[in-house]
């Protein structure tokens, strides 16, 4: 509140009306700032990434140059937020054919019955979270594991019984993630690094798809930050020809992308992470981007890959 003496106002007109000018001016700058969201980066790489040593030490080289290297406190140094998700890879099947355990999948996704969620929880929670978080550790990265079941992260119910029973599989409730508990990590210097097991708050824990993880963290976060999702995998980004890397489709709309479904230029496996990705927009996300993990910076800026926006 401004207040003035009626002298001044008879006798400093000029005065009074540039001090109200510039509180005008301050006031709209101020709310101009807390209208500003700060950036955040949700990234998941692909198992594929996840079984391979080489580029899963570049990939997180190149992670750790882009949230700065932040340690407790933050080091302020301009790097920015991020959540990193990883995929389970080759690893658990691998580990289970030593104990006897057998992969069972129906059209590309696994069977989680009782002795496989053990073994994926153990795999996933366990030996992978703790090797990524190691390395960024000595990359100077506060790097936390989490899966859903910590702090109640990501919420989720075993997926009912249809045609088929995947057994021990979540889906995210999407409106029971608290983004502000994401936030306490994120605002304490933690880069939380999300291993693909959730739970259904009656102890019972699941596998649960961490592309899927990866929207439904970013479209939480949404309501906090500029949230930016990115899908990092072996491939460089949406593809005309599937077997061709060089046939980037560097940008997708709306209107393209179905122009592009109706043409048939976009092969089967991509469809459901588009769709996906532009449920996330439609939620909140500011922009998605799918490209190879080896090229992640330039992804972030836009110099690779496909970047998928609501305009």
């Amino acid at each position: 509140m401004i207040r003035f003496k009626n002298e001044d106002i008879f006798h400093n007109k000029s005065t009074v009306l540039r001090i109200i000018e510039q509180t005008i001016l301050t006031i709209k700058e101020n709310s101009k700032k807390v209208a500003e969201k700060e950036k955040l980066y949700v990234i998941k790489i692909g198992g594929n990434i996840v079984d391979n040593e080489n580029l899963l030490t570049s990939f997180l080289k190149d992670f750790s140059k882009l949230i700065g290297g932040r340690m407790f406190p933050p080091s302020g140094d301009g790097g920015v937020k991020a959540v990193l998700v990883h995929g389970g890879g080759k690893v658990a099947t691998k580990i289970g054919e030593t104990l006897g355990i057998e992969s069972k999948y129906v059209d590309g996704r696994r069977i989680t019955d009782a002795a496989t969620i053990d073994l994926v929880t153990m795999v996933y929670a366990g030996l992978i979270n703790k090797k990524v978080i190691a390395q960024l550790q000595a990359l100077s990265c506060n790097a936390i594991g989490v899966t859903g079941a910590d702090g109640n992260l990501i919420p989720a119910g075993k997926r009912p019984v249809k045609e088929i029973d995947y057994g021990f599989v979540g889906d995210v409730k999407s409106e029971k993630i608290n983004a502000l508990s994401w936030a306490g990590l994120l605002n304490n210097g933690f880069i939380p690094v999300v291993a693909p097991i959730t739970h259904d708050g009656n102890g019972q824990l699941l596998n649960t798809n961490a592309d899927t993880i990866a929207q439904e963290v970013a479209k939480a976060m949404s309501s906090l930050y500029e949230v930016h999702l990115v899908y990092s995998f072996e491939k460089s980004g949406v593809l005309l020809d599937a077997n061709d890397d060089s046939t980037v489709i560097s940008q997708i709309n709306p209107s393209s992308y179905q122009q592009l479904k109706t043409e048939g230029k976009i092969f089967a496996g991509m469809i459901p992470k588009l769709d996906n990705a532009f449920a996330a927009l439609n939620s909140g996300v500011k922009k998605v981007m799918i490209g190879k993990a080896e090229q992640l910076q330039q992804l972030i800026s836009g110099e690779a890959g496909t970047s998928i926006t609501n305009s």
